[in-house]
């Protein structure tokens, strides 16, 4: 087999950029593309590019947002006694999804991750001690992922925590250890919310 026409062969390279997606799927959502009609391709075109130019990040909880503040911050029927903090936006929609909990998020884009050479000072922590200082904050949970690196952000989010009075606790583990939020069913994902303990 030949190679690749550049056209095609940079539309797979693109693709391949994508998180989860090898050179072989990207290869398969090309060919895929490919086989469209213009119109759809330009309408995906179109919905990657606005998705793009206008979702920022909301100032205060710092999830992705079209308008600012986001319209949970904004929601005034929610608690804002209380703060979850998660690792992404994804896990916004993930415990969103359960009903369970009416408060306000804080998301931190990341987790402490030494092997990827990410320290706290490249995650939002700094932005989280900012909203707890007016001290309308009464609880914070902690919502990270249940794995090495999502357990070392929680201790160490709660050590920055505690000692200014708020209470901190840690979703229960309903969640098999190695597992992703986004990715839990609404019933495990309300039961750990429900049988969150203290840090």
């Amino acid at each position: 087999m030949g190679a690749l026409i550049e056209p095609l062969a940079r539309l797979i390279n693109e693709l391949s950029k994508l998180p989860g997606i090898g050179s072989r799927t990207a290869a398969r959502l090309a060919y895929h593309i490919l086989g469209r009609d213009e119109s759809e391709v330009r309408e995906l075109a179109r919905a990657i590019w606005q998705a793009h130019k206008n979702i920022r990040i909301c100032p205060v909880c710092q999830a992705f947002t079209d308008v600012t503040p986001c319209a949970m911050c904004s929601d005034e029927r929610r608690d804002r006694s209380v703060l979850c903090v998660v690792s992404g936006p994804r896990d916004v929609e993930a415990m969103e999804r359960t009903r369970e909990f009416r408060g306000l998020y804080h998301v931190l884009h990341g987790v402490i991750s030494p092997g990827d050479n990410k320290g706290p000072e490249d995650i939002r922590i700094r932005e989280l001690l900012e909203r707890l200082r007016d001290g309308a904050v009464r609880e914070v949970i902690l919502a990270t992922n249940p794995d090495l690196e999502g357990e070392a952000t929680a201790m160490y989010i709660a050590q920055l925590v505690r000692p200014l009075g708020i209470r901190v606790t840690r979703i229960a583990h309903g969640l098999p250890v190695g597992s992703d939020l986004e990715y839990a069913d609404e019933v495990t994902l309300g039961r750990a919310l429900a049988g969150r303990r203290e840090m």
